[in-house]
């Protein structure tokens, strides 16, 4: 090996502990690996540039307001309401239903804005059929990635797979070219699902169902002693909660902590008390009178108002403005009349410096506030309401224009009229300039993260091509595989991409290993084209994990779960789809 290719070697070591350890966002670490390859020389600016002539990011984009422009004109809305209507009252029948919506919605949408507006439904559907949401929101996940996998626009990795393939020589993947595989995979999905996977489901309770009398999570707040309020010159202990489930963490007058003084200490107006209890406590707090819930963020003092209120269930979305700041600087207090009373992450309650936590992907979020702004922030973007699906007007006229765009995209691919970066580019200047979407909601919609991950990985995999280190990869490999058969180099290749894409990015396994594969196959003198297929397929089949994919990450918070009920619930998915994919995967794409 040369000096080249073992610095490449090594820095696609650290992305991949990087992306496992977390040290920086995905996006921000592929970046880096291009920035190195380029300020080292071992790539050129030119090459570089390349990646952003790509027509699969390019694609994924206009995609994201395809999918933004279906959401807006309320075709996933009247979804869910058919949805709700056919459950009645069935748990079976309700999941069934459900998965079956999702696995179609998902087909023609990017499956990640389907699971974070089908939530809310989904979590009202649980309450309808008496169940914990929990039984429903991981059926919810698996099903959008079942779906995803049904065509090429199904989700991102179908489009990304597709573009490598073309720019190795291959022929494009088109756009209904993996659908009977992927029925076969979602039909097995299923199945699992109703007759097993159900059975394994846990029952977890959200921040709702916390509040709705369910089993009680504990919570950060801060409470205000107001003027005049019937508690001033009394001890702590007389504030009306039950001391048996409530903490005091601390006492904060002005800018003084009074930590060291709890046992002794008498409130006094404007005084704020940080607490540490339950839902119910909180709730009972508030309607007692002579406190005041008060933003984390806000110090100063204000009188205890009249104003009604709101207490809402939140989630932060994927292309949420409130994604990546420290909570400390929202100040949703006063820019909308919102207080957070907790903070619960990956099923724990954050505790600590609130004020300087950084908000992340569905972090899950207990609000209370004025009415009109949980309505602003719902508007803007910023929550994905949890407690309720989300009261917004919706341009039902234009569904019509949304679908037949949608439609007009897929059947031109299917006679290859034009390729489909330009049809999806198309369609989303008509959803544009019809207003199915306003021009500023459409470019929000766009996931930009996945994006540059996509250029990041992009220019890692130019890296690996330039140096010669995906060939070097490719030889030892063939030396590795010489005189075993194709089947078994497929089951390698589904197995390896799938443990991966568990604990990564699905983009950034597919963009890594895809080209890899390709040369591997040519190499061996096999049609690259089921290899191919495996990658796509195993790159979506993350169920054993919250973190490979995004619809597991969000209902991972949405849900309330723990991480072994992914490992409960997704490995015996994940040994069944291994399975089926070696034994159909030849049968429709042949050696």
């Amino acid at each position: 090996m040369t000096f080249d290719q073992i610095f490449v070697l090594l820095l696609v070591g650290l992305v991949f502990l990087s992306f496992i350890r977390e040290f920086y966002p995905p996006e921000v670490t592929a970046l880096a690996a291009s920035a190195a390859l380029v300020a080292t020389g071992l790539i050129s600016t030119d090459s570089f540039l390349k990646v952003f002539s790509s027509s699969a990011p390019i694609t994924i984009a206009m995609m994201f307001i395809l999918s933004a422009a279906l959401e807006r004109t309320g075709v996933l809305a009247m979804l869910g309401d058919l949805l709700k209507k056919q459950a009645r009252g069935s748990y079976l029948r309700g999941i069934v239903m459900m998965m079956g919506g999702t696995i179609l919605a998902s087909a023609f949408m990017n499956n990640t804005p389907v699971v974070i507006l089908m939530a809310p439904v989904v979590i009202a559907m649980a309450s309808s059929v008496g169940v914990a949401p929990s039984r429903l929101l991981i059926p919810l996940s698996f099903a959008a990635i079942f779906g995803g996998t049904l065509t090429l626009i199904g989700t991102s990795t179908n489009i990304l797979v597709s573009g490598l393939a073309k720019e190795a020589g291959q022929v494009p993947i088109s756009m209904f070219e993996m659908t009977l595989p992927g029925l076969i995979f979602a039909a097995v999905g299923m199945a699992y699902m109703v007759f097993a996977g159900r059975f394994l489901l846990p029952d977890r309770v959200s921040l709702s169902a916390a509040i709705a009398g369910g089993e009680k999570k504990r919570f950060m707040a801060r409470l205000l002693i107001p003027a005049r309020s019937r508690y001033i010159g009394r001890m702590l202990a007389e504030l009306p909660f039950n001391v048996d489930q409530t903490r005091v963490v601390d006492v904060i007058r002005g800018e003084d902590s009074l930590r060291h003084a709890l046992k002794t200490l008498t409130l006094e107006a404007g005084d704020r008390v940080v607490i540490r209890t339950e839902a119910g406590d909180i709730l009972s707090l508030r309607e007692d009178g002579a406190v005041e819930f008060r933003d984390i963020t806000d110090s100063g003092f204000e009188p205890v108002t009249a104003e009604q209120t709101v207490t809402m269930e939140a989630s932060i979305g994927p292309n949420s403005p409130l994604r990546g700041r420290p909570l400390g600087d929202l100040r949703l207090r006063r820019s909308h009349g919102v207080y957070v009373t907790a903070l619960h992450r990956d099923d724990r309650n954050i505790a600590g410096n609130l004020d300087g936590t950084r908000l992340r992907f569905a972090d899950t979020l207990l609000l209370e506030g004025a009415p009109e702004g949980m309505r602003r922030l719902l508007e803007d973007g910023s929550l994905v309401n949890l407690t309720a699906p989300a009261e917004r007007a919706t341009r039902r006229r234009k569904a019509p224009i949304a679908i037949t765009t949608i439609a007009a995209v897929v059947g031109l691919s299917v006679f290859d009229v034009l390729p489909i970066a330009g049809l999806a580019l198309i369609g989303a200047v008509v959803v544009m300039m019809t207003r199915c979407v306003d021009p500023e909601e459409a470019f929000a919609a766009i996931d930009w993260r996945i994006l540059f991950l996509i250029f990041g990985m992009l220019g890692l995999s130019i890296g690996l091509e330039e140096t010669g280190t995906a060939k070097l990869i490719v030889e030892t490999t063939v030396g590795l595989v010489d005189g075993v058969g194709p089947l078994a180099i497929l089951a390698v290749i589904y197995i390896l991409t799938s443990i991966l894409t568990e604990m990564i990015s699905n983009n950034a396994v597919a963009v890594l290993i895809g080209p890899i594969v390709i040369g591997l196959a040519t190499q061996l003198g096999y049609d690259p084209r089921p290899f191919v297929m495996a990658v796509m397929f195993a790159a979506s089949a993350s169920f054993a994990t919250p973190i490979g994919y995004q619809t597991n990450t969000f209902v991972y918070g949405a849900g309330g779960y723990r991480f072994r009920d992914f490992l409960v619930v997704g490995v015996p998915l994940n040994v069944i789809f291994a399975v089926v994919a070696i034994i159909i995967l030849p049968l429709f794409f042949p050696f």
